[in-house]
């Protein structure tokens, strides 16, 4: 089957392109959407308070964050793939299940060791969400409003970022840590009930069977590069059991590649890739998210040891990043609609590249509000990139391949966040061995800035690279 069918004629349409219907299913998409970047930021900020309970360090409390990226990136091809085969809804509902749940029991959990395992737990009905939401957004809205409804779903995942850090603050000072987790409940159950009620069923396949061989190996490749690349700065990128996942993600790689070759109903159909627009969208997704996630992880640090901020004002100046995306994700989503995702996305990360380099020209001398400034212009130009290249992914797949189309943007998302993090981290160990009191902490920053710079400035040489679609390519997934 070709990945990118040209011929509109050969599409089904959404379910419902008339009335209402699907409104209300973006807007219970939104609350889904919503809740996964806002429980991984209250999380975050209720770190310290978490290690200090369970009387852990760093090293073992970070495990709360890594055991949850660690399952969703590796777990996302294969339930994407299942939502092809048994239906978007239910894996949706399957998702908000298993994360409410979850959530109950990381609020109840009575040591590290199980508030790790809860979290992992809470990691799958994350992912599933993950995997589900675009692909059901696809399906419902009809192609000249597609973009404008996955730009909506760009502006909900920048509100739980904004709002996670700011509700957590409040949770935790009038209650307790464990709440961050408890106020999932009764959001999950709402969700739950108006999904089944609202939201039909997509067509799934019949008589296919789940290539399990495939979802081991895709799981054993995936997992093992991002323990690698988590854990590398910790253990050192030349000791033994960096090496070891290395070599190991290469052996499962290799499996995975021969393994959909050869089945007759692949986890993950490599003809999609046959199309250019849909693995240079992709390319360039995993590049926009390293260079984005080098700004998030290093910000602060930047912020606190040279700029000497307050918690409260470098809050205010994070707050910008997830501002400025959120204003801009639906209007370039809208634009999309009518004039395709090239110009837009190539756009988005050209404007990464300068903020990112303008950033090295900052320092206490030029001001916090320099820092401000550019910040809003990352947050624009990843505003402007990301709705514009998910409409093309979305739009470019067989009908019967929106799970997978859906899953592999979350997956470039994933491992474009690890490898940001892991670049800069390996950037400022080598420059500042001493972290926060070398004096060299201020050329390390630049110098990941600069890194996270080219990365961008790549990433939109992978964007024109697309080409530019045609209408009919633009028109919708296809049968």
């Amino acid at each position: 089957m070709s990945a990118a069918h040209p011929n509109p004629q050969a599409q089904d349409k959404p379910q419902a392109e008339q009335g209402n219907y699907r409104w209300y299913v973006l807007a219970v998409i939104f609350v889904g959407t919503f809740m996964g970047p806002l429980d991984s930021s209250i999380v975050n900020i209720a770190l310290p308070v978490i290690a200090k309970e369970f009387g852990v360090g760093i090293t073992t409390i970070e495990w709360v964050v890594m055991a949850y990226l660690l399952t969703t990136s590796s777990l996302l091809l294969s339930v994407g793939r299942l939502g092809d085969m048994i239906g978007h809804k239910r894996v949706y509902i399957f998702g908000f299940v298993a994360f409410t749940a979850a959530s109950a029991l990381c609020g109840f959990a009575g040591s590290i060791e199980q508030l790790i395992g809860f979290r992992a737990l809470q990691a799958i009905g994350a992912t599933s969400l993950f995997a589900s939401a675009p692909a059901i957004i696809t399906d419902v809205f009809p192609p000249h409003e597609r973009g404008k409804a996955l730009g909506t779903i760009g502006t909900s995942v920048a509100i739980g970022l904004t709002a996670g850090p700011f509700l957590g603050g409040l949770i935790i000072g009038a209650l307790d840590w464990r709440w961050i987790f408890f106020i999932n409940i009764p959001i999950g159950i709402i969700v739950v009930i108006l999904a089944l009620a609202i939201i039909r069923e997509s067509r799934a396949e019949t008589g296919k069977r789940f290539d399990i061989l495939g979802a081991v190996t895709g799981f054993g490749a995936l997992f093992s590069i991002l323990l690698a690349l988590s854990m590398g700065n910790t253990w050192g990128w030349s000791s033994a059991p960096t090496i070891g996942l290395f070599v190991t993600s290469a052996v499962f790689a290799m499996l995975f590649i021969r393994t959909e070759r050869r089945v007759s109903d692949p986890m993950l159909d490599l003809t999609l890739f046959h199309s250019r627009l849909f693995a240079a969208a992709n390319i360039s997704a995993l590049i926009n998210y390293i260079a984005l996630f080098v700004v998030l992880i290093l910000i602060p640090f930047y912020l606190f040891d040279i700029f000497k901020e307050t918690p409260q004002r470098a809050g205010l100046v994070l707050m910008s990043v997830p501002l400025l995306m959120g204003i801009a994700a639906p209007i370039s989503g809208t634009l999309s609609d009518k004039i395709g995702s090239r110009l837009l996305s190539s756009l988005g990360l050209g404007i990464t590249a300068v903020a990112l380099y303008g950033l090295t020209w900052t320092s206490t001398e030029t001001g916090v509000l320099s820092v401000a400034a550019l910040l809003s212009l990352i947050g624009l130009g990843s505003g402007l990139f990301q709705a514009p290249n998910s409409n093309a992914i979305m739009g470019i797949v067989p009908r019967n391949r929106l799970g997978i189309a859906s899953a592999m943007q979350a997956t470039m998302r994933n491992v474009g966040m690890v490898l940001g993090v892991a670049m800069s981290g390996a950037i400022v160990a080598t420059i500042a061995p001493k972290g926060h009191t070398d004096p060299n902490l201020l050329s390390a920053i630049h110098t990941a800035f600069t890194a996270g710079a080219i990365m961008a400035a790549l990433g939109m040489v992978t964007s024109l690279a697309r080409g530019s679609a045609t209408p009919a390519q633009r028109s919708g997934p296809v049968a």
